[in-house]
């Protein structure tokens, strides 16, 4: 899958109603040694800020799960700069008053750097 495929999935995927961290991780869902359900379940309680608290964004708990799950965890906090250096923040309340880019805009980028890794 290309990365434009891979950004278009976690988009599509966010306006189908899942959050942000599940978008991310469903749209690698081909890579993960684990099931689609089990890593929509495994994603659910990350969403909005971890349990909607609106602390660490949604994806990038996504983009570390898709890192630990593919045997790229060394690379996670190298993503976690790139999203940061890109949008400012890594929280979701800060990165939602910010109004830089709307969440479907941010599970999409956030899928599209996993392929520089994975």
């Amino acid at each position: 899958m290309t990365k434009e495929e891979r950004t278009e999935k976690a988009r599509a995927l966010h306006r189908q109603g899942c959050n942000c961290c599940q978008s991310v991780v469903l749209a690698w869902a081909d890579k993960l040694p684990i099931d689609a359900d089990a890593a929509m379940n495994v994603a659910a309680p990350f969403g909005r800020g971890l349990a909607g608290t609106r602390e660490v964004c949604g994806c990038v708990s996504g983009m570390a799960m898709v890192c630990g799950l593919t045997g790229r965890a060394a690379d996670t906090r190298t993503l976690i700069e790139q999203f940061r250096q890109s949008n400012g923040d890594i929280v979701c309340a800060r990165l939602l008053t910010s109004g830089k880019k709307p969440c479907p805009d941010l599970v999409a980028e956030a899928a599209g750097l996993l392929t520089d890794i994975i």
